[in-house]
């Protein structure tokens, strides 16, 4: 049986020790927690000034987990992201200069911005945890998350994702803007100064350990799913792939990272069994970037996500 209570008391202390720095984003933290008790990636896509940065920056403080910062530009090469062997003329060797991907959490920041050799860098570290520099291979830390973030808005310049780069990660959460009491709340927090991205400032400190998080990761082995759940799970993602507004379906990894989110956010919400509410909670995050709609459908204005909430309402929901 999980220990869902340490899981639960775990989450709670990291939302709160957040929300010193972030007004709302309480549903992205969720995400990424989900994202690291899982072992995925997210994708985070958002217009600028919507804290992503921010709130990665504070998660990491509150796991007291290693941080590092990717500014992801058109000149960015594969080496400022995994690192490079550099040669020491002193005693005729070459020493490992390990990347900004050698970290807990990885902020890939506008990973748009950067040409495809340098986002296919981060493809075998983020399905792999591993890079492989001068054909030998480095293990990365573990936990490993890299929270990639792109704006929604700006597509001059860039580089979109290609399908099998978007393929490894387990969620994309789209952030909106905050309602209006919350950025009023931020407005507020301006008064005291410019402080208050500051983390020190803030008081953030360490409320968890890495070693929490992956003990928390071990018990997703023991939340119970039925075989009707598991039923369920597999019928949404093969709906993907016959509904008609589809032109590529959820692929079987898109699967596995649904069920292996909808474990996690039972654990966080303090049980040990999957419901099918879990799996609808985690339908659009899990799936709204593995599909390809039909061009005609896309100039027609229907987005992902009302495709999928057409597919999974189709879907009998297990008793």
């Amino acid at each position: 049986m999980a220990d869902t209570q340490k899981v639960m008391a775990l989450a709670a202390r990291v939302r709160a020790e957040v929300g010193k720095a972030v007004v709302g984003q309480a549903q992205l933290v969720d995400r990424l927690l989900i994202g690291l008790i899982s072992g995925g990636h997210v994708l985070i896509e958002g217009v600028p000034g919507t804290a992503k940065t921010l709130l990665a920056r504070a998660l990491a403080r509150s796991l007291d987990a290693s941080f590092k910062r990717i500014q992801f530009s058109p000149d960015l090469m594969p080496a400022d992201v995994v690192g490079t062997n550099v040669y020491s003329a002193a005693d005729g060797t070459f020493a490992l200069r390990k990347g900004p991907v050698f970290a807990n959490l990885v902020l890939a920041d506008e990973i748009n911005r950067t040409p495809p050799k340098t986002q296919a860098a981060l493809l075998e570290a983020m399905q792999e945890r591993q890079v492989t520099i001068d054909g030998v291979s480095h293990a990365l830390p573990d936990p490993f998350l890299v929270i990639a973030t792109q704006n929604p808005v700006e597509y001059e310049g860039t580089y979109p994702l290609p399908e099998a780069q978007l393929d490894r990660f387990q969620l994309k959460v789209v952030v909106d803007y905050p309602s209006a009491a919350e950025e009023l709340e931020i407005v507020r927090r301006h008064l005291g100064g410019a402080g208050w991205t500051d983390l020190d400032v803030l008081g953030l400190k360490p409320v968890a350990t890495v070693a929490e998080v992956l003990a928390a990761r071990t018990e997703l082995d023991s939340v119970v799913v039925d075989e009707g759940v598991l039923g369920y799970v597999t019928a949404i993602v093969r709906g993907t792939r016959e509904h008609g507004s589809v032109m590529l379906g959820a692929s079987p990894r898109a699967a596995v990272a649904l069920l292996t989110a909808s474990k996690a956010a039972a654990l966080l919400a303090g049980r040990d069994f999957v419901t099918p509410d879990d799996v609808k909670e985690m339908v659009v995050p899990c799936l709204r970037h593995r599909m390809v709609l039909r061009p005609e459908i896309e100039i027609e204005g229907v987005g992902t996500d009302s495709v999928l909430t057409d597919v999974t309402s189709q879907v009998p929901v297990p008793r």
